[in-house]
């Protein structure tokens, strides 16, 4: 039997079901949209930016609402803790083992909910009436229970930057001997490297390098594959350009992966493949809204499937422009994957709903 839809999906799709069938080829997953959803007056969300799993199977999720920036699941979707009040602009979470402990890297943007907000603008980015408005993102490092142990300023701070760059980082990486790597992707579209106390080491990127392959653009995600283990390289998402630049470790320019059509986040390596989420399709040159989707791509760096999305075509070796097919998503931004292959999905601009559960078929 199945159950209407709760707030979880697009309100313009009123049609899909949980337990509908969703995916293609042998990624074909039962869609459970109550997975997670909460009392919104007790532990609200604004934005579902990011999910990371950690040792325990718990699914950790990040929201740029400060009265729970964290939101701590079971597998099951029942909520184990919440907590969190630091974060106005929670962007991204990474989780690392260093010997028996566990911390946490949260990485805030900059963005924060405007207490002048009109009560309608919503993409008027200079305006100090809009919904969210800028200031200095940071990194920090916080315990599983959220305290923070140390915190990653703007680069001016080090003279990597000049004070009047912004800085408002999106994503991080972390490196087998501790190094980070951070993608200022609402800022200056710099990668900027530390070391495993936040001393820095070096950057690049931006967008007036000589060779354009060393250039990036809304630098939003980013993430070590380490699928060759003898050569881990850095793989980013330069969205604007839809497309992932591989660089190495000490951040020389490898080689471009063109995801034409998909505006793409940070890659989440599991196995051989690895999963992206999709916030826009670019369509007539402009990214649409409430377009996102999932890509999956495998060992060779290919899409073998598209959830959401129209499944990928291949002309002489070339991937076509990829989109949306239907509303199943507003705009994919984070998203984990289980031991199992289940994926958990959190969503940018999506009437402040809960993530969705992927149940691998």
């Amino acid at each position: 039997m199945t159950v209407p839809i709760t707030n979880n999906l697009s309100p313009k799709e009123n049609e899909l079901q949980n337990g509908q069938t969703v995916g293609a080829n042998e990624f074909k997953y039962k869609l459970n949209a109550n997975w997670g959803v909460l009392d919104s007056n007790q532990y609200p969300v604004e934005n579902c930016h990011d999910l990371a799993i950690d040792s325990q199977g718990r699914i950790i999720m990040v929201t740029d609402n400060t009265r729970n920036n964290f939101l701590i699941y079971s597998k099951d979707g029942e909520l184990l803790d919440s907590f969190g009040t630091e974060f106005p602009g929670a962007h991204a979470v990474k989780i690392v083992q260093e010997g028996d402990e566990e911390f946490m890297y949260v990485v805030d943007s900059g963005w924060k909910l405007n207490r002048h907000w009109d009560g309608v603008s919503i993409n008027e980015w200079d305006s100090p009436y809009n919904k969210v408005v800028a200031q200095a993102g940071f990194i920090a490092k916080v315990n599983m229970q959220g305290d923070i142990l140390f915190t990653i300023g703007h680069p001016q701070t080090v003279g990597a930057y000049t004070p009047d760059m912004p800085f408002r980082p999106t994503d991080i990486a972390i490196a087998d001997n501790g190094d980070l790597y951070v993608t200022d992707g609402y800022g200056s579209d710099y990668l900027i490297h530390y070391d495993k106390q936040g001393r820095y080491i070096r950057h690049w990127g931006g967008h007036d390098n000589q060779d354009e392959n060393l250039n990036l653009a809304n630098t939003h995600g980013v993430e070590i594959d380490r699928r060759d283990p003898k050569n881990p390289v850095l793989m980013v998402s330069s969205r604007a350009e839809c497309a992932f630049k591989f660089f190495t470790l000490g951040g020389d320019y490898i080689r471009t992966l063109k995801v034409p059509g998909a505006w793409v986040g940070r890659p989440v390596f599991k196995s051989e493949h690895f999963y992206v989420p999709v916030c826009w399709s670019d369509i007539n040159g402009k990214n649409e809204e409430d377009s996102g989707f999932i890509a999956i791509f495998d060992k060779n760096n290919q899409v073998v499937a598209n959830i959401g999305g129209e499944q990928p075509v291949y002309q002489n070796g070339e991937l076509q422009p990829m989109k949306t097919s239907w509303n199943l998503f507003n705009h994919c931004h984070g998203l984990c994957v289980d031991d199992d292959g289940n994926l958990y999905v959190g969503q940018w601009r999506a009437n402040q709903s809960y993530p969705i559960k992927l149940e691998r078929l």
